[in-house]
């Protein structure tokens, strides 16, 4: 196990801790050829071949006490005109936020109609919170409980977050509170909770400079009087050490979304001991070549460390903390040949096992964005969009649907 380590440790070990595993625990990683994964099972979970939907990983998912719940967009969309499914403008001839919910395990899903969410404008953000103390006593750690965070202008310095609340199983949902920016010049969310040990919220958030290209993940956690949530700890430092992703994206990139970005979607989840995990997307283009990074905190959350790299390429990653204590990180794979991978690890992320490969059929690199979850003892349910290099109507891929694969992860 390594020693808890805090960022307040010398420059010079703490740059050296975001490159590699802790060197004293001996752990040196061992390559093999991606293989195919076992007892793959393919489903289509929504699909409308004048739609572009896509990025349930950002949207939401749920497990509820009787269901689970993945949230996607849905935009309306020509794919007899490439120029139009460009991730700058889809969505601008309409889209709406929807819900599927499956009651065996991700087997099947609900088909239409689906449960739309409209009507819920953002509010105005001055960078304050709102006290969600109205909707009365909140037990985060009941099934039905759920939790939804949304951003306006993600990923940018206009980013603003909200967090709305169900007490049913996602059948009713508050209207959107504003959460406090904390005195950054923006924050993000991306629909990423976890709900500590002691019954305590902690939402992961992205912060981004007022110059757009530094992002950086921090962590709040839940009042004792649950009326709001506030700063608890960043997870990486303030500056990249290494400028994995430096370069001149101000005049590269048509938008911040695809230039270079370090850190950001964080996703945690707790193990048994107690330590906590936080995968982040990392890219240097999001058409390929990006990757997942794993972080860990010892202390609740209070102070982060680097874990591992979890692969060549792939991102946003996925977490499944599996009941025999395995990890399984499933993610979107834009690089040919196109498509869905995992992998695995027996030693809490440090080192990961050789890729699996859920899917090579991809049509390209618009596809990914997964939720996973352990489906039945031993197997994994990863819903994802998707395009397919065999669909029979092509622009610069297939339709963009939402798809499902469970595995055995080994």
């Amino acid at each position: 196990m390594l020693q808890r380590r805090s960022f307040l440790a010398s420059s010079v070990a703490t740059a050296a801790a975001l490159s590699l595993p802790d060197i004293a625990s001996g752990a040196i990683r061992r390559f093999g050829k991606p293989r195919p994964a076992k007892n793959a099972d393919h489903a289509v979970i929504y699909r409308n071949e004048a739609e572009f939907c896509s990025w349930p990983f950002t949207m939401g998912f749920f497990e509820t006490a009787s269901s689970l719940i993945v949230n996607f967009q849905r935009a309306k969309a020509n794919y007899g005109d490439v120029d139009s499914l460009n991730h700058n403008v889809v969505g601008r001839g309409g889209s709406t936020l929807c819900s599927a919910r499956s009651f065996d395990r991700g087997l099947s899903w609900d088909k239409e109609p689906l449960q739309e969410h409209t009507g819920n404008t953002l509010a105005a953000h001055d960078g304050s919170a709102e006290s969600i103390l109205d909707l009365g006593p909140l037990d985060f750690q009941h099934k039905d409980t759920l939790l939804w965070t949304q951003s306006s202008n993600f990923g940018t310095p206009n980013g603003r977050p909200y967090v709305r609340i169900s007490k049913d199983a996602g059948r009713n949902w508050s209207r959107s509170y504003r959460l406090p920016l904390e005195g950054q010049p923006s924050a993000c969310t991306n629909s990423s909770q976890m709900v500590r040990s002691d019954g305590r919220s902690m939402l992961m958030l992205t912060t981004v400079s007022a110059d757009g290209w530094t992002r950086r993940p921090m962590a709040l956690l839940s009042t004792p009087d649950q009326s709001t949530w506030r700063f608890l700890s960043f997870v990486t430092p303030k500056e990249d050490p290494y400028g994995a992703t430096d370069g001149d994206w101000a005049k590269l990139a048509s938008s911040f979304a695809f230039g270079g970005h370090r850190w950001f979607y964080p996703r945690t989840v707790e193990l048994k001991s107690g330590r906590i995990l936080c995968t982040l997307r990392c890219q240097r283009s999001p058409q390929g070549d990006m990757w997942s990074e794993m972080y860990y905190s010892d202390d609740g959350g209070l102070t982060w460390g680097f874990r591992s790299r979890i692969n060549d390429f792939g991102a946003p990653t996925s977490l499944v903390y599996m009941k025999d204590g395995r990890l399984v990180a499933v993610y979107g794979y834009r690089l040919p040949p196109y498509g869905v991978r995992a992998a695995v690890s027996e030693d809490e992320g440090l080192t990961w096992n050789p890729e699996v490969i859920l899917r090579d059929d991809g049509g390209s690199w618009d596809l990914g964005y997964p939720q996973a979850i352990e489906s039945t003892k031993g197997k994994v349910m990863a819903a994802y969009y998707f395009n397919s290099k065999n669909d029979k109507i092509q622009a610069d891929g297939g339709v963009r649907h939402i798809a499902r694969t469970i595995f055995t992860p080994d």
